[in-house]
């Protein structure tokens, strides 16, 4: 059980525990060969099928026996994903299974997969929601499952998740995860269309702190960045987790949809017009007045609140909602996660970036019934980057993209300067005294 250790800044309470990035957890992944240079032969992949194929059947055991020795420790169900990459490939070349040997066929399957280690450049940026399942929870203890932007080879930016349980007293504790990690299945029933639904499925024997969901599609070839989860409420108990995520494909942005109702199945889909052109959008968790409203950051530097009558769909710009006021926010401000309800109203955690670029935590109340209306806001900082907090990928930033309501308290997990995640956790009532 994690206990806050340290006092960092009235009324938040600072955890000793940290998230790093990690070198040694990997992934198997598919490895492509046109990829490594562009005056490559177009026909390595065959060539390559080729060379294999021409080894007698006792070189092709010894060769595959070699490779299992090397990784099938290393990864799980090895030998399923080798057969699955060959069937792949035999599809992309027209080859006839029936040709190999079952040892070759996942021998070549071995040659067009690599090891990937998704997460061994930075941990950053998560977000908070509670679980679909909240069976066996008492005392005002929730289940909970957190996002993490993980960073690894190439600058690529994937979606990992954490699960654990959060205590009403503040306290938290996080479920194991292993040195290995899957990638979720694509439903090869439906073409990838950029511009459509993707479906991908959880392996069932997966736990989803062992699950990484890494880019698909072109426009999001260079990571998907900065999930802000939100469990949706239909109404009549009918849930759905949305999160709001920017798809990067090396060159531009846009704002896409993760959408899944257990977290063994889920949906990416772009948001479609002109708001789904910029980042760090965040949905609130309810429809208000019958519309979807989202806060978003449509100009680079301002707030703005949006409506729309589909969620995949956004085509106002909004309304201003907040402009940089005080000087840790001179440069701009964003939104750090959905609002959360409370009594008072819809609370709102805020980044803003002063001098020197360094980002800081803030907080602003929104009206419960027409939330374009900024009831107050922090005026200083809620939680900023100190001491040895200030160092990292990319230093002085802190940042959320959501945190967690339990009982009268929150769960605040932050990314500390773009390499590691720490937690924080204040009563709802401190933090509204700060409030002006």
């Amino acid at each position: 059980m994690n206990r806050p250790e340290k006092v960092w800044s009235d009324p938040l309470h600072i955890f000793d525990t940290r998230l790093h990035a990690d070198p040694a957890r990997v992934v198997l992944r598919p490895f492509h060969l046109g990829w490594q240079a562009r005056n490559a032969p177009g026909d390595r992949a065959l060539r390559l099928v080729e060379d294999v194929s021409a080894l007698t059947e006792e070189r092709a055991a010894l060769e595959y026996e070699r490779v299992l020795r090397d990784f099938n420790e290393r990864h799980w169900q090895t030998e399923r994903i080798f057969a699955n990459r060959f069937a792949e490939v035999a599809g992309n070349l027209a080859l006839d299974s029936s040709d190999f040997s079952e040892t070759k066929q996942r021998l070549i399957g071995s040659y067009f997969c690599h090891e990937y280690t998704f997460a061994a450049a930075a941990l950053m940026n998560p977000s908070i929601v509670p679980a679909p399942d909240q069976s066996g929870m008492c005392n005002g203890a929730v289940r909970f499952i957190m996002s993490l932007r993980a960073v690894g080879e190439g600058h690529i930016s994937s979606i990992a998740f954490r699960e654990g349980i959060a205590e009403a007293d503040g306290t938290f504790s996080l479920w194991p995860q292993a040195a290995f990690a899957t990638a979720p299945d694509i439903d090869e029933e439906e073409p990838c269309d950029a511009d459509g639904v993707i479906a991908v499925h959880r392996h069932p024997e997966s736990s989803l702190s062992n699950t990484v969901i890494f880019p698909i599609t072109e426009p999001q070839r260079g990571g998907l960045e900065d999930l802000r989860l939100v469990r949706f409420d239909h109404g009549g108990g009918d849930y759905e987790w949305i999160g709001t995520y920017t798809a990067y494909s090396g060159s531009s942005i846009r704002s896409e949809l993760l959408r899944t109702r257990d977290f063994h199945d889920f949906d990416l889909e772009p948001i479609h017009g002109r708001a789904g052109r910029n980042k760090g959008m965040a949905l609130f968790p309810e429809k208000i007045d019958g519309c979807f409203v989202m806060v978003g950051r449509q100009d680079g530097k301002n707030l703005f609140l949006l409506r729309s009558d589909r969620v995949d769909q956004w085509d106002s710009e909004g309304v201003l909602l907040m402009e940089p006021k005080f000087p840790w926010e001179f440069i701009q401000i964003g939104n750090c996660g959905s609002p959360i309800p409370t009594d008072e109203g819809w609370l709102l955690f805020t980044h803003g970036v002063g001098a020197m670029r360094k980002y800081a935590l803030g907080c602003a109340l929104l009206d419960k019934a027409d939330p374009s209306k900024v009831l107050a806001r922090s005026i200083e900082p809620v939680l900023t980057a100190e001491n040895a907090d200030r160092s990292g990928y990319v230093p002085n930033v802190i940042y959320t993209c959501g945190v967690l309501k339990v009982g009268e308290r929150l769960l605040i997990p932050y990314g500390i300067s773009d390499s590691t995640v720490g937690f924080a956790t204040c009563e709802i009532a401190a933090l509204l005294r700060l409030l002006d």
